[in-house]
């Protein structure tokens, strides 16, 4: 310089010439105070920090905005002062995600070259809002210096199109990463308590497909879903592994009949001896079948009491332990009233000979049982008289049924009629024959007890879907009273099993059982000419007993008709049996 004196670094790399000439005043030496050097060194400060932050800093941008790509970078704390905030690594925290006052955010819209463009251009305006917005008051060099790696970050993301957010496992809101963790783990996890509903859900629906693409001759869809059913299918897993084991079955016969080597075996099935064994065990397992069968023999009851003598006429004797409690509240009522002398009863088996149920060794089966109820009835104190008629029903008469003048004659129907041809299989229609010989007779009471579906009448399809939810229920309901893996379980699904095959693969003459809706044997009885009887508060409060002695959350439901013309007994809403009374 002119002078001759040396310049003075102040530091930040900014050099401030020494006063020369008359700078220097009359004695050419630097007097100048202290303190007018301390004020013009903050000065100085202060535009110093004004340079890099609107200069430096975009100079610094542009060389490294191509030559970078960095993963996100952390936020960048820049302090002024007694403020502060914080600019975040992706594109929302640059700006987005906290607005500032006065400005908009930009949207992402058209090409990628145009979102670069307005990235840019928002970054060079925060940067530059910068400036406007700095509060006045000292600030240090370090306080707004951004290093260029950070800055060259920032530079990567806005170019770098932001990744889209994955797709949420499910609508819960974002939670942290242990608990994203814990989802995760969860998701991977084997099926729990609480996916089971969805899995049963996908399997029934599965089954009714299958039934649908049968009913539809679509064999190759329903040859494929019965692949998918039978390796989910497990007769030992739960109620509705086990119901779609059975189904599966069902619908294997309805596809191949031919397979088990005779069009008759499923009716053979139903008549064997095994078979019966399984019924009877059924009615002493199940509280649906076993209060109808409860609910029909206090119906007797009432209506014959003080009666000398009680005939019944009995058309679905299986292995007679519906008369072992009949037998016991005989003699009960008789410890009551010792002063009267019990009744005398006559049980009357009735056997069709031309039905395809009746085994031509039925007359000693049902002698053998004969003999167990005389036994029963004997140490009970009590006089049974037990005969079998074998007749159809257009020869039943009073003679015929060895019917006396003097005594109560009742009629026993438990699960009787759904055995019995209806007009579906023949034009004689002997189901209805059968009850207006039954009205002939004129008994006191006629004990109805049926299962609650239909089997009769509805199409394939929906027939299938009717003994899904039926025997569905039903399976469910055992879990409540039997153990999984008994003996006796097994032998009671095997027969529930023979059951679904005839009622799904059967068809005319080969459906032995045709069950129908409680409605529906309501208007049959009544076309026959029988009248309701309400069942009185000596049926209906015992069997509500009964149904209160069981745990409540088991599930078990009785649901009476109006008037108690009826009592339907079931396995959460659903009714599985019903009995009622007429005359």
């Amino acid at each position: 310089m002119a002078s001759g004196f040396p310049v003075r670094e102040l530091g930040f790399g900014v050099q401030i010439p020494m006063p020369t000439g008359a700078e220097a005043g009359s004695g050419g030496l630097l007097k100048r105070p202290l303190t007018e050097m301390e004020i013009q060194q903050q000065q100085m400060q202060f535009q110093h920090a004004h340079f890099l932050r609107s200069v430096r800093q975009r100079t610094l941008l542009a060389p490294h905005a191509s030559s970078h790509l960095s993963p996100p970078f952390p936020p960048v704390v820049l302090s002024s002062g007694s403020s502060s905030y914080s600019v975040s690594a992706n594109l929302t925290a640059l700006g987005l995600a906290r607005p500032l006052e006065h400005s908009s955010v930009p949207q992402a819209a058209g090409t990628g070259v145009e979102r670069m463009r307005d990235r840019l251009q928002e970054l060079e305006r925060r940067l530059l809002l910068d400036d406007e917005e700095e509060e006045e008051g000292e600030v240090s060099a370090s306080s707004s210096a951004v290093t260029t790696a950070e800055w060259s970050d920032a530079m990567q993301q806005i170019i770098t199109p932001q990744a889209p957010a994955p797709t949420p496992l499910s609508s819960s809101p974002t939670s942290s990463s242990s608990s994203s963790t814990v989802s995760s783990s969860v998701s991977c996890s084997p099926p729990s308590s609480s996916t089971a509903p969805a899995a049963a859900s996908s399997s029934r629906q599965m089954l009714l497909d299958t039934a649908t693409a049968i009913a539809d001759g679509n064999l190759g869809t329903a040859t494929a879903n019965l692949a998918v059913l039978n390796r989910v299918a497990n007769p030992r897993g739960d109620a509705e592994q086990r119901l779609t084991a059975m189904m599966v079955g069902a619908l294997l016969s309805r596809l191949n009949p031919a397979q088990a080597g005779s069009s008759s075996l499923p009716i053979a099935a139903l008549c064997s001896g095994e078979h019966f064994a399984a019924v009877q065990m059924l009615y002493e397992l199940s509280p649906c079948f076993k209060l109808g069968l409860m609910a029909a023999n206090l119906a007797i009851l009432e209506a014959t009491k003080d009666q000398a003598v009680i005939h019944i006429l009995d058309f679905s004797l299986i292995q007679g332990g519906q008369y072992a409690a009949l037998l016991h509240a005989l003699a009960e009522r008789h410890r009551f009233q010792p002063a009267v002398c019990p009744p005398v009863l006559r049980i009357t088996v009735v056997a069709d000979p031309s039905s395809p149920l009746t085994n031509p060794n039925s007359n000693g089966n049902l002698r053998a049982v004969g003999d167990r109820i005389e036994k029963l009835a004997e140490r009970a104190g009590l006089e049974v008289r037990f005969s079998v008629v074998h007749r159809r029903a257009v020869e039943l008469d009073a003679s015929a049924l060895g019917c006396q003048p003097g005594e109560a004659l009742a009629v026993n129907l438990a699960f009787a009629l759904s055995r019995v041809p209806d007009e579906s299989v023949s034009p004689a229609n002997p189901r209805d024959e059968l009850l207006r010989r039954v009205r002939a007779l004129r008994p006191r009471v006629v004990a109805l007890v049926e299962q609650d579906i239909n089997t009769s009448t509805a199409a394939f399809a929906g027939r299938f879907a009717e003994a899904c939810a039926h025997y569905g229920a039903l399976l469910e309901s055992l879990d409540a009273t039997v153990h999984r893996y008994s003996a006796e379980r097994a032998r009671v699904e095997a027969g529930l099993a023979r059951r679904a095959v005839n009622s799904v693969a059967g068809e005319g003459m080969a459906r032995v059982e045709r069950c129908e809706v409680f409605g529906k044997w309501q208007a049959r009885m009544r076309m026959a000419g029988f009248d309701s009887v309400p069942l009185g508060p000596n049926v209906i409060e015992p069997v509500k007993d009964r149904v209160s002695s069981v745990p409540s959350d088991h599930g078990f439901t009785i649901r009476e008709e109006a008037g108690g013309h009826g009592l339907g007994f079931g396995w959460k809403g659903r009714v599985i049996t019903v009995a009622s009374a007429w005359h």
